[in-house]
């Protein structure tokens, strides 16, 4: 599935997203990531910086779930896909670590990357979207630094 211009600017305005992940007996695990990005037209990478069970669960089974959404506007994407650890003696881990670095600018070390297949996505919006169709983004924005405190 092609990530669309739409999806990797919400990804952009995103500061983390949730990885789930399941071992091979279906316990799951979601942990936020700090580090990623959108890589070619149908790829997600994400920096491993803490995540030894999100790696030991990928590495059991390759289905996986990323989210992310803008908390003020309370709006972003759900990607499902099959996940792959990539080692650095992988072919293409340096271009895909050259992308994660300018996001860490070297600050995050790491020594293997998710890299996720997407195969679907769907948005994720806030019930009041739903709930009060004439809601805007703005109002929902200062709904939200109200509710924050910001």
């Amino acid at each position: 599935m092609k990530i669309t211009d739409h999806i990797k600017d919400s990804m952009n305005e995103s500061v983390l997203c949730w990885l789930a992940t399941a071992s091979s007996d279906l316990v799951p695990n979601v942990s936020p990531k700090e580090i990623f990005s959108f890589f070619e037209d149908d790829v997600i990478i994400v920096a491993n910086i803490a995540s030894p069970q999100t790696v030991k669960n990928i590495r059991q089974n390759k289905n996986v779930c990323i989210s992310f959404i803008d908390i003020l506007k309370q709006k972003g994407f759900q990607l499902k896909g099959t996940a792959e650890i990539m080692e650095k003696d992988h072919p293409v881990f340096a271009k895909m670590e050259e992308v994660l670095l300018e996001l860490t600018k070297g600050n995050f070390p790491f020594a293997t990357i998710t890299k996720i297949n997407v195969h679907s996505a769907k948005p994720i919006i806030a019930p009041k979207y739903v709930l009060y169709p004439e809601t805007t983004e703005q109002e929902q924005v200062e709904s939200a630094r109200k509710s924050y405190g910001l």
